[in-house]
């Protein structure tokens, strides 16, 4: 199901809810086909700029980004968080960055808004729209926020699809006297490097859980078997950016299958041992092209000398519809190979960085009489990859 089609039914469950409150007021409730077109990505970057933004509004959506980047997401703010939990990121788990709050949060223009609406004035349920903008999966996306000097304010604009890397946007100035000006302009990557752009778009990877949130409190190390080593994935480093600039950084999706510990001598003990798939998000920003990302991940626990080979998948999301690798990770007993059919799922519209078995013999060239690593740095089209056995 796309997202559009999500959000419509989203809608239509909303003004199914307003309609059975009563009828103790005059209040026309608009269709879902009215607020979905009056609340797309164009128009809600049109409503942003038009509100009487100051300072402290500025400081609220810098606060959010600036949590969702520390807890291992892009730089946004959720529109869900914006009406609910005013300076919360993404992975605060509704907590916001300033205990006392603000005085006046952006959410209470987007609410004068939606009321002094011609159409409010005219019966229109305001709470509607409210209610629909919040529930949405749309959000304020701030490129390179760490660059701003603390007063410039931004450009908005929005995603225009389809892979483009320009669009207009709406500039706030502020003039002699504090009069606000918002002006048409063309915005590009370029831009929003040199100065503040909001871009409103989708959110993709909220529902996900990147390592930054993950490896909090875990241990920094993990101890393997008497027969084994422990595998991890020591750091990751992009080399270029996936998507358009107005969608964001990229995501991508690790996954490894393999018969962790596998250690059996006998046929009869091949049905105590099942594949695993460790499965974990990494999110790139933009400005991190090049960078090394640390991660110490673990991918397995017990990496014995019966394990031959490892299924490994690597891809960038792109959304659509879920379908599956056919992968084997292969394991050795009795002087025989065995292989475990594992699915490995993934995207339909994903690019697929890498995919394909990973060798026993790329972790352990001392059994091919060549040098032993600890670390093992492996190129997977446009990314790096650093391994680690402990």
């Amino acid at each position: 199901m796309t997202r559009q089609r999500k959000f419509h039914l989203l809608l239509v469950a909303l003004l199914a809810m307003a309609s059975c409150r009563g009828t103790e007021d005059a209040e026309v409730i608009p269709s879902a086909s009215d607020i979905e077109a009056d609340l797309s990505l164009g128009n809600v970057a049109r409503i942003l700029s038009s509100l009487p933004l100051e300072h402290d509004h500025l400081s609220e959506v810098h606060d959010a980004v600036n949590s969702s980047f520390g807890n291992g997401y892009d730089e946004e703010y959720m529109m869900s968080d914006l009406f609910e939990n005013p300076g919360a990121g993404v992975g605060s788990n509704g907590v916001a960055t300033k205990a006392d709050g603000y005085a006046c949060p952006l959410r209470h223009l987007f609410e004068d808004y939606f009321e002094s609406m011609p159409k409010t004035k005219a019966g229109t349920s305001a709470k509607a729209y409210i209610e629909a903008l919040s529930s949405s999966d749309m959000q304020i996306y701030w490129p390179y926020s760490d660059e701003w000097d603390g007063e410039q304010y931004p450009i908005v604009t929005f995603d225009p699809g389809y892979g483009a890397e320009s669009n207009y946007g709406y500039e706030i100035k502020l003039v002699d006297g504090g009069v606000r000006v918002v002006d048409s302009v063309y915005v590009d990557e370029a831009i929003a490097m040199q100065r503040p752009v909001w871009v409103i778009n989708r959110n993709d990877d909220s529902a996900y859980s990147p390592m930054e949130l993950i490896t909090r409190g875990m241990p920094t190390k993990a101890e393997g078997s008497e027969n084994g080593k422990t595998l991890k994935i020591k750091s990751f480093t992009m080399f270029r950016n996936y998507d358009s600039w107005f969608g964001g950084g990229s995501e991508f999706f690790i996954k490894c299958g393999a018969v962790d510990g596998f250690k059996a001598t006998k046929d009869d003990e091949l049905k105590h041992y099942v594949p695993s798939v460790t499965d974990f998000e990494v999110n790139v920003r933009r400005r991190e092209v090049n960078e090394s990302h640390d991660l110490d991940c673990l991918l397995l626990t017990n990496f014995t000398p019966q394990m031959e080979s490892l299924a490994f998948l690597v891809t960038e999301d792109d959304g659509g519809e879920t379908v599956s690798w056919d992968a084997s990770a292969v394991v050795k007993y009795n002087s025989k190979q065995y292989g475990f059919e594992i699915k490995l799922p993934y995207k339909d519209k994903d690019d697929i960085v890498w995919r394909g078995q990973l060798h026993r013999s790329y972790f352990f060239p001392e059994e091919a009489g060549k040098k032993p690593q600890n670390q093992i740095a492996a190129r997977f089209g446009d990314v790096e990859i650093i391994f680690e056995l402990e």
